[in-house]
């Protein structure tokens, strides 16, 4: 894990403790999700913050997936999840959520949820102007009444138990 107190994700920054996996060369993180879809639901990002796919450099794209398949397999495992979705929205007009290339890894087993849910669920998290979404105020995420935010103690508890899936 980073030894940084946080990390940064586009305008917001990840509390070192809700961090559970940074790759080898430190150019990617692994972390828990404010809002979980589903129990195991994580978030996969490069540590520079780019908005898109195509501003990665070959090696921080190489290390972005390289960790994506690690944690993946390594949640999967912890959730006894049969499968996962693996989701990114690649710019705004794609629903991305935060200006900050990222990869949602949700572990599902059948019948977890009623089929292709899963995508509306990840659509109506926004931070701006909406029905179903949400506002940035002042440096927070506001997100929709859909999915409760978890405590910070919650987050580090859960990224604490996924750490331990690394060593």
């Amino acid at each position: 894990m980073s030894s940084a107190s946080s990390v940064p994700f586009g305008p917001f920054s990840i509390p070192a403790s809700h961090v559970f996996y940074t790759s080898p060369s430190a150019s990617t993180h692994a972390f828990v999700n404010l809002k979980p879809i589903v129990p195991g639901h994580v978030l996969v990002s490069p540590a520079r913050s780019v908005p898109r796919l195509q501003d990665l450099t070959d090696e921080e794209h190489a290390d972005l997936f390289r960790t994506v398949r690690a944690v993946q397999s390594k949640i999967e495992t912890r959730c006894s999840a049969s499968a996962s979705n693996v989701a990114i929205q690649d710019g705004l007009s794609a629903g991305q959520s935060v200006p900050h290339v990222h990869v949602h890894i949700l572990p599902r087993s059948t019948g977890d949820l009623p089929e292709d849910a899963i995508y509306a669920e990840i659509e109506s998290w926004h931070p701006w102007s909406g029905e179903k979404r949400g506002a940035v105020a002042g440096g927070k995420m506001e997100m929709p009444e859909v999915r409760v935010d978890r405590t910070t103690e919650m987050m580090a508890e859960e990224a604490t138990s996924f750490r331990a899936l690394f060593r």
